[in-house]
């Protein structure tokens, strides 16, 4: 199971430490875990429940609050709802760069902020918590004997897990606003609720509240035997193999990539004829092509530009990727037709780009459906338009290694 390991941004401005395992095949979802509190990615369960989705196709992305783990900031600024906010981050950096989560995991307090956060996700089709609270406050018993000293002094330094972490007033006051069984109860997500009936730190009570403040699909499984941090290792793999066969229900697989991503890739060769000034010959496998420029720009025209190549890639693969994924859920599709054109725009005319100064290259694509599809197929086939392969190479970080020929 590879692991990447990088940073991201979270509401505060601190960079947080992420780990997204992947699965050693084909992905077929991404899910986001919350882990509980005071812990970090790297605690047991939240690894062993990572490890064992990975195995059954689903890639999971992980990370540390503000304050813990690897991740900058002060435990002590971190609220609940900046959890809840850092999880939305967590889930647009997923989808900028990879792929949105479809399945959002909460273990403990990090199932409350699930619950809570679940509603920014969109792209989220499936829920799980586990040994979660219904009431973000319920936290407080972990020091109750302290939250009047908290309340007076403004803030404290208490005793969790053997370990010393400052606590304010602020957090306080934030978890006790939060209604968390409104969420719930608008949350028009597929919901499974997970907890064990001895469990000793958040009581089964908990899960009741939660299952019957939910509307359906819901689902509840009892974690017989299972203690609160899950530590023995049976019960990590179980919630993980149940979570797996729970959401195919309701997560639709990623498309396949068409076979030749998974083949060792083959060379593009580029010559010039020295027959004009730019004309080249272009051979990939047994295919040869022309590459040239425009006569307005010294070249005759005699091929496809090297823009024209890379938005000839964009379009098939696009193209591709809708067909594969028609083809699969039988529709209805007879033909796809792709035109794009490449062009700069200024920065500061574009609101959504981090670029603001200077000049960007953007990129228009328009996708003409034929076939008897209804508007929800139609839209369902735009989203698979941006999952293609090239699109995502296209607008995630690149690296280009040059070296002179030996």
């Amino acid at each position: 199971m590879p692991t990447e390991r990088f940073q991201f941004t979270g509401e505060g401005g601190h960079q947080l430490a992420a780990a997204l395992d992947m699965p050693d095949g084909a992905i077929q979802a991404y899910a986001l875990f919350a882990h509980c509190f005071t812990c970090g990615k790297d605690v047991l369960a939240a690894k062993r429940i990572a490890i064992a989705l990975t195995a059954r196709g689903i890639a999971v992305l992980r990370f540390d609050f503000t304050g813990l783990g690897n991740s900058e900031g002060e435990f002590a600024n971190s609220t609940f709802s900046s959890n809840v906010a850092d999880l939305v981050h967590a889930a647009d950096y997923l989808r900028e760069n990879r792929q949105a989560p479809t399945i959002l995991i909460g273990h403990s307090l990090g199932g409350a902020a699930i619950l809570a956060a679940a509603g920014q996700i969109p792209d989220a089709k499936a829920v799980v918590t586990i040994a979660a609270p219904s009431d973000p406050g319920h936290v407080t018993h972990l020091f109750k004997d302290r939250i009047e000293d908290i309340r007076t002094q403004g803030k404290l330094s208490v005793q969790l897990a053997g370990r010393p972490f400052e606590i304010k007033r602020e957090f306080l006051d934030d978890v006790a606003e939060h209604n968390l069984m409104a969420h719930v109860a608008k949350l028009h997500k597929a919901l499974l609720v997970m907890h064990s009936p001895t469990d000793d730190t958040v009581g089964i009570d908990n899960a009741t509240n939660i299952f019957v403040a939910a509307k359906h699909p819901k689902s509840f499984v009892s974690l017989s035997g299972a203690d609160h941090l899950l530590g023995n290792r049976r019960d990590s793999i179980y919630v993980a193999d149940v979570i797996a066969a729970w959401a195919e229900r309701y997560v639709e697989p990623l498309p396949a990539q068409p076979a030749a991503a998974t083949e060792t890739p083959r060379n593009v060769v580029v010559r010039e004829t020295r027959a004009s000034k730019f004309q080249q010959t272009v051979t990939t496998g047994p295919h040869q092509m022309l590459a040239d420029e425009p006569v307005a720009v010294g070249g005759q025209d005699s091929g496809p530009g090297p823009y024209d190549f890379v938005l000839a890639g964009l379009g098939a693969c696009t193209s591709m990727t809708m067909r594969m994924y028609a083809d699969r859920k039988a529709l209805p599709l007879e033909r796809i037709t792709v035109t794009l054109n490449h062009k700069k725009i200024h920065a500061e005319d574009c609101a959504e780009c981090e670029t603001r100064e200077g000049m960007l290259d953007q990129i228009d694509r328009v996708i003409s459906i034929e076939g008897a599809l209804d508007a929800d197929q139609r839209k369902r086939l735009m989203e698979i338009a941006d999952k293609c392969p090239v699109h995502r190479t296209l607008t995630s970080e690149i690296r280009i290694v040059t070296k002179a020929a030996e």
